[in-house]
């Protein structure tokens, strides 16, 4: 299996870029993003890792060659809502994710795409929570392409393998709440995902699908025990 993996250096994209590299059965790894992987990161320097540096995130015409011969798509890219305005935050949410899968629809038809949403999202796109609607939006018009897309929508999230996240006020509060989180995830099972436990369930939704295109923590959850 060969995948892509967009936002390779957020928390979850270097929890799925680590199963990948990890699984015997993946041949090839390419990852995309306005930034690269630094060398001493994990995955830097693995042989079956390649990487495309982009700034722009919203046309892919010129790359379309390279986006081809793909099995699956890991979507992990993504923003903090908050502080944002709504205009700037579809802008990201929607525009740079639909502008990948739509080029990966016409590249590799039929492709697996999982994109990483959250719990919460607005499938309804007419909620009070403006990241919610987005994602919802986002959901929705993924859904309709032909591509077997599926969304993930995790809740809180333990980092593991020494990942960390982008996000300074997010690494802060690891820093503080790290020691506490083995217990809250054995406390609070259907919640708390790992960063190893998503890696994995995208995995096995790229090689076996699941019977549903919207999965929450619990289904996650369900998709590792099958």
């Amino acid at each position: 299996m060969k995948v892509l993996i967009f936002g390779a250096t957020g928390m979850i994209g270097q929890g799925v870029l680590r199963e990948c590299l990890l699984d015997p059965g993946v041949d090839g790894v390419v990852t995309l993003g306005r930034t690269g992987l630094n060398p001493g990161s994990f995955g830097g320097g693995d042989a079956k890792l390649r990487q495309i540096v982009r700034a722009d995130l919203g046309n892919y015409a010129a790359i379309e060659s390279e986006l081809a011969g793909f099995d699956a798509c890991f979507f992990a890219l993504g923003v903090a809502s908050s502080g944002m305005k709504e205009a700037d935050y579809e802008r990201i949410t929607y525009g740079f994710t639909l502008a990948a899968a739509e080029t990966l629809s016409r590249c590799n038809p039929g492709m697996t795409f999982i994109y990483v949403s959250g719990s919460g999202t607005d499938s309804s796109e007419r909620g009070r929570m403006m990241w919610a609607r987005v994602k919802g939006r986002t959901e929705n018009a993924l859904l309709k392409l032909p591509l077997a897309a599926y969304m993930f929508r995790p809740g809180f999230i333990e980092p593991m393998d020494g990942i960390k996240s982008k996000t300074p006020s997010y690494r802060q509060f690891y820093a503080v709440a790290g020691p506490l989180l083995p217990l809250l995830r054995r406390a609070f099972p259907r919640w708390i995902l790992t960063t190893r436990e998503i890696g994995q369930a995208m995995l096995a939704v790229a090689r076996r699908g699941y019977e549903k295109r919207i999965l929450e923590t619990s289904d996650i959850r369900a998709v590792i025990r099958g």
